[in-house]
């Protein structure tokens, strides 16, 4: 039989687990050498793609399931997601309007504050997200079914393998080095198990709040992907590469999401 403190160890091991596949993803930034604008305006559309499609398949979706299954009916279920993703990007909101533009440190001179901060919470838009996910693994271990688990935490793993590479190219793109990168990316990966920790342990408070959180880290994301990346990645004429960057980097994690999720 397994105890509550095993359940719990194993909502935040495979938590962790999943949060730090997001350092193997990082690692990709080995093979990315000197960026162009143009390439910096591709990849960082490609990582906004990345989220836009997680910000739909890993939280919005999940979110409304998560709601029905705690006995709320479809429409009740998606106005209670809906109001955690507006709740979420009003929060991104404040942030962005009261960050002031020194709080950032440049990584080389040159670089411009305004574009510095977009990166900056893109990046914590990111890492908020991965609280919920967490919460998720350590729920579902929680509730007693390793079986459903296991899955998931390795389902969450994988998709964080192109968030992780997201992370790594935004802040290389601004002239970061690339151990500074990694290792930033990496650290996103490890509010995962805070998340999970949190699911395990309370699953009597962490289950009702999962839909609002869920729909909160989805609003945050696609507050800053909408105010702030597409803008700046439009904003030097290659908006065409740009878009289908975007695409492409969409399709990506929405097959990872659908069919490893």
């Amino acid at each position: 039989m397994v105890s509550s403190w095993d359940i719990i160890a194993l909502g935040f091991l495979g938590s962790l687990g999943a949060g730090m596949m997001t350092a193997v993803g990082a690692a990709g930034i080995v093979l990315i050498r000197k960026l162009s604008s143009r390439n910096e305006d591709i990849l960082l559309s490609a990582a906004a793609g990345i989220m836009l499609a997680a910000s739909i398949f890993s939280l919005l979706l999940p979110g409304i399931d998560q709601a029905q299954s705690q006995g709320h009916e479809q429409g009740s279920a998606v106005l209670i997601v809906l109001a955690g993703m507006l709740l979420g990007a009003a929060l991104l909101a404040v942030i962005h309007k009261y960050t002031p533009h020194q709080h950032f440190q440049k990584p080389e001179p040159g670089i411009d504050a305004r574009h510095l901060r977009r990166i900056w919470l893109f990046i914590l838009a990111i890492t908020l997200h991965n609280f919920p996910e967490g919460m998720a693994v350590g729920v579902g271990f929680a509730n007693g079914n390793i079986d459903n688990g296991l899955p998931l935490a390795i389902g969450i793993g994988l998709q964080n393998i192109p968030e992780g590479l997201a992370v790594a190219v935004s802040l290389l793109a601004v002239g970061y080095s690339r151990w500074y990168s990694f290792g930033v990316a990496t650290l996103t990966g490890l509010l995962e198990p805070v998340g999970g920790l949190f699911g395990a342990a309370l699953v009597s408070v962490a289950t009702p709040l999962l839909p609002w959180i869920l729909g909160g880290a989805a609003g945050a994301m696609l507050f800053i992907i909408s105010d702030e990346i597409i803008p700046e990645t439009h904003r030097r004429n290659h908006e065409g590469f740009a878009t289908f960057s975007l695409l492409t980097g969409f399709s990506v994690m929405m097959y990872l999401d659908t069919v490893l999720g």
